[in-house]
């Protein structure tokens, strides 16, 4: 489908923009695209299957103040959907043998408040660690557009403020990015380099992804879709008690306008990337033959996981399980300051969809429930 409609007037929240080459959408999808794009300033989706793309969409604006419309490779925050990133990582090393699910964080990492409760790289991956999980929209800094950033400092700020599990190890699931964080310095402690050089070389260029495309730093601010918070919500009144000041800048009509920022740990949630990037991704674990991972561990990062006394929990290593009319999916949401995103794989399906807007209070999983039901094939 290609949509050559321009877009229209700065003061319109989202118009619809452009879409990339893709088959036939079915009426109802495009009726949920035009309703979503009334009410985000941009969006992206893409629907892929083990060959590639399917449906590869782009609508709305990346930014409204200079008019530049959404595209199918405009770059946006992905957040927490890097977690499932950090965990290919971890599954590659123990694939070749560096490293194991039960080994201890305190063999990689020794200065953490945490030391001597036998915490392990499981645990961490499958969130049942007992790590704190302090909300992260402060764990951000203002982009350097491509110049590294020193996490290490950040991180011992954060662990100073919240020394004590909230619960024994393997006791409970808890969400939590601090675990996350510190998956990504066992990476750089086995591997010896920076963690965002080893991911850009073990998963984001095997999966032929080109510079600037995927990466841990927004690059080229042009290709870079702006973010925003919707000036009527309770997040714009609360803003001040939950992000510094300094990343606001002006309206955009009824849209407050973000300044660049990249999370400040990036194994928890620092990629930058579009929907058709991820989709690279969602395309790989559907493929009979995986690039990033072998057999097991492709199926060690789908497999739902338990905690110590059997009981189940909604996560795989590096996945959430969800379910949507009796059919099981995993999926990966990730959200902050401007955007908000999700991916989901469809194993028994052999499909997976991405949705990604630049607004940050944007319902990537409703969206994704109502535009999969009726416009994966074989709905």
């Amino acid at each position: 489908m290609r949509d050559t409609r321009e877009p229209q007037t700065a003061d319109r929240s989202s118009p619809v923009g452009s879409t990339a080459d893709a088959p036939i959408v079915p009426p109802a999808v495009r009726a949920e695209l035009a309703r979503t794009a009334a009410q985000v300033p941009g969006l992206q989706w893409v629907v892929v299957d083990a060959a590639g793309p399917l449906v590869d969409v782009a609508v709305g604006w990346a930014d409204l103040r200079r008019r530049v419309p959404m595209t199918p490779t405009t770059t946006q925050m992905a957040y927490s959907m890097t977690k499932t990133i950090t965990a290919v990582a971890i599954l590659q090393l123990i694939e070749r043998g560096e490293m194991t699910l039960e080994d201890g964080l305190d063999a990689f990492v020794s200065d953490t408040p945490y030391r001597g409760n036998s915490i392990t790289v499981h645990q961490l991956l499958a969130h049942t660690s007992g790590i704190p999980a302090p909300i992260p929209l402060r764990w951000v800094h203002p982009s350097r557009h491509g110049e590294p950033f020193d996490d290490s400092a950040a991180l011992a700020e954060v662990l100073r403020r919240h020394p004590r599990l909230r619960t024994p190890p393997g006791a409970r699931f808890s969400y939590s990015n601090i675990g996350y964080w510190l998956l990504g310095r066992i990476v750089e402690q086995v591997t010896d380099r920076p963690f965002a050089d080893h991911v850009r070389a073990a998963v984001l260029e095997p999966l032929g992804t080109v510079p600037g495309e995927m990466a841990f730093t927004i690059g080229d601010a042009a290709s870079h879709a702006t973010g925003y918070l919707a000036k009527y919500s309770w997040l714009n009144l609360a803003k001040g008690a939950l992000m510094d000041r300094s990343l606001w800048d002006g309206y955009d009509g009824p849209w407050l306008r973000l300044r660049d920022i990249e999370p400040d740990g990036p194994a928890f949630g620092g990629l930058v990337g579009s929907a058709r990037s991820f989709g690279r991704f969602l395309t790989d674990q559907l493929r009979p033959e995986s690039i990033l991972l072998g057999a097991e561990a492709r199926r060690l990062l789908q497999a739902p996981q338990a905690l110590a006394d059997g009981g189940s929990i909604p996560m795989t290593l590096g996945w959430h399980v969800g379910r949507s009319e009796g059919a099981e999916f995993l999926f990966k949401e990730g959200g902050g300051g401007g955007f908000h995103g999700e991916m989901r794989l469809y194993p028994s399906r052999a499909l997976g969809s991405v949705a990604i807007a630049n607004d940050t209070q944007f319902d990537a999983s409703a969206f994704l429930s109502r535009v999969d039901r009726v416009g994966l094939p074989g709905s």
